[in-house]
């Protein structure tokens, strides 16, 4: 059920799955790229949206994606890797997503069915809300 990290397009990624992974990530893919009107591209062998660089205080510095998305063993991850000024957004659905697990900027999802998809989009409208403003600053 992972995807095939060695593929080098969403396509190849998303047709490396079985059933009924292959249709549910194939949904989110969809459902991101609405939700944000963010392509999909490879990156760290998962699906990401929105590459940007980045820069600590420390000086160091790599490049990640707003949102990204990977077949996991038990579960499909989908990040939303911004924040607002209360924290990571993922984190903050906790209370409307219950059939699914949150950490900080994952969201955890067993089965498509577990999630309420006007809740998860509103999620990724909000995340790319603060990855635009994000992304005004660095400029």
């Amino acid at each position: 059920m992972k995807g095939n990290t060695k593929a080098t397009t969403p396509r190849e990624y998303i047709n490396s799955l079985d059933e009924p992974r292959k249709s549910e990530v194939s949904s989110l893919n969809t459902l991101i790229q609405k939700a944000t009107g963010l392509k999909p591209a490879m990156m760290f062998g998962m699906l990401g949206y929105g590459k940007f660089h980045y820069t600590y205080a420390s000086g160091r510095e790599g490049d990640w994606c707003s949102v990204a998305l990977a077949s996991q063993k038990n579960y499909i991850s989908l990040y939303a890797c911004m924040t607002d000024g209360n924290g990571y957004i993922a984190e903050s659905y906790k209370s409307k997503l219950p059939k699914v697990s949150i950490g900080k900027s994952c969201v955890r999802i067993k089965k498509l069915a577990d999630i309420d998809h006007k809740v998860l989009t509103n999620l990724l409208k909000q995340n790319h809300k603060a990855f635009k403003v994000f992304q005004t600053k660095k400029d």
